[in-house]
């Protein structure tokens, strides 16, 4: 029976994450992933997202070395973002750059080295280019600083505050992994023609780069920037509302009650605290918003999603909204990588069928 989108179809077994979007669980590989992003650093929930146990003490000092080690640019990767043109988009940077790793060290089958690989370079990819678009000098990784720490200092130049990294921090556990979405599909479609790591992970940049998958908290940003003021928030989403338009950050395809990374970043948000404008702001629109879709679309459950507070925390760091797809990137990363080596060690290709709806020649008709 034809599936448009292969919603509902299952089309592989994963012992990664399993989502309950009923009752608003997310969990992976057995643990709430709302008590491992409040709980644990984002080595240590890598390496349990790869290794399905959590690391020792040891385990995590091996891990957070090699992220180290191959988060420096190599030679050649540093003259093509030298000669790419600079309107281009920092997700194509990104697609075209991991591309330019795919050398003869990449092959079947997929190894845990080249997930940590792959983790490493992004963020570095991602704030070079930044600094780059806006005239400045690339700053060098920090030999000193943890995986998130080192993001927000290549970013910025400056040492950054713990409160911040624990906020990114937050976000980027919250957004490993979340089930079979778009990108990690393709990253398994390419990976199970035999393909090496890399081309998988350039079929799942090229996913994410699209706005119906990783551009959603660019959105809520927009939303927030017309609202304004607190005073602003009911006339304009009742406007909205009135004129059948959606309202960007809240709903999920999945969760039909409230989203528990969002419930998790608020958490943070709130530690963050109030007296930072842009969060009061949001979390005015978020209670108002909610009031006036249950008024609306009674018994539509829609709630916050994390793109919501996804797009008010990374505010609140500083990071600006060119900055959002590519960080969400930076996190889902590890959750691809898993994926592509879960592919592989039980591979059957996917092949599925289509639909012909065209003409037919009159011989048989």
């Amino acid at each position: 029976m034809l599936q448009h989108g292969l919603k509902g179809v299952i089309a592989a077994e994963t012992a990664i994450s399993y989502i309950d979007g009923e009752k608003g669980h997310l969990v992976y590989r057995g643990l709430e992933a709302k008590d491992i992003a409040l709980n644990y650093s984002f080595e240590e929930a890598a390496y349990f997202i790869w290794n399905g146990s959590l690391p020792s003490q040891t385990e995590v000092e091996i891990l957070s070395g090699k992220l180290k080690k191959y988060r420096v640019l190599p030679e050649h990767m540093e003259k093509m973002l030298h000669l790419l043109p600079t309107d281009m988009e920092i997700m194509s940077v990104l697609r075209t750059l991991i591309s330019s790793l795919g050398n003869s060290h990449f092959r079947w089958k997929p190894t845990v080295e080249e997930a940590i690989q792959l983790t490493a370079i992004i963020p570095t990819i991602i704030a070079y280019w930044h600094r780059r678009k806006a005239g400045k000098s690339p700053v060098a990784p920090h030999e000193n600083y943890d995986h998130v720490a080192n993001y927000l200092y290549m970013l910025t130049g400056e040492i950054p505050s713990n409160v911040h990294v624990k906020t990114l921090e937050t976000y980027m556990i919250l957004t490993l992994e979340h089930g079979m979405n778009a990108s990690t599909f393709s990253a398994r479609v390419t990976i199970s023609t035999e393909s090496d790591m890399v081309s998988a992970i350039t079929s799942a940049i090229g996913t994410m780069k699209g706005p119906l998958h990783g551009g959603a908290p660019s959105d809520v940003t927009k939303m927030l920037n017309g609202i304004g003021i607190k005073e602003n928030a009911e006339s304009w989403l009742r406007e909205k509302l009135e004129n059948g338009e959606r309202l960007m950050g809240f709903g999920h395809r999945v969760y039909k009650t409230k989203d528990p990374r969002a419930l998790a970043l608020k958490e943070k948000a709130l530690a963050i605290g109030q007296d930072d404008p842009w969060l009061a702001l949001a979390l005015y629109v978020e209670e108002t918003a909610i009031q006036l879709l249950e008024e609306y679309k009674p018994g539509r459950k829609l709630y916050t999603n994390v793109e919501f507070f996804a797009a008010a925390v990374m505010r609140s760091i500083h990071l600006e909204d060119d900055l959002f797809t590519p960080t969400f990137t930076a996190s889902r990363i590890v959750g691809w990588t898993a994926h592509v080596l879960e592919q592989a060690e039980r591979n059957v290709i996917f092949r599925p069928e289509s639909q012909y709806i065209g003409q037919l020649p009159t011989t048989l008709s």
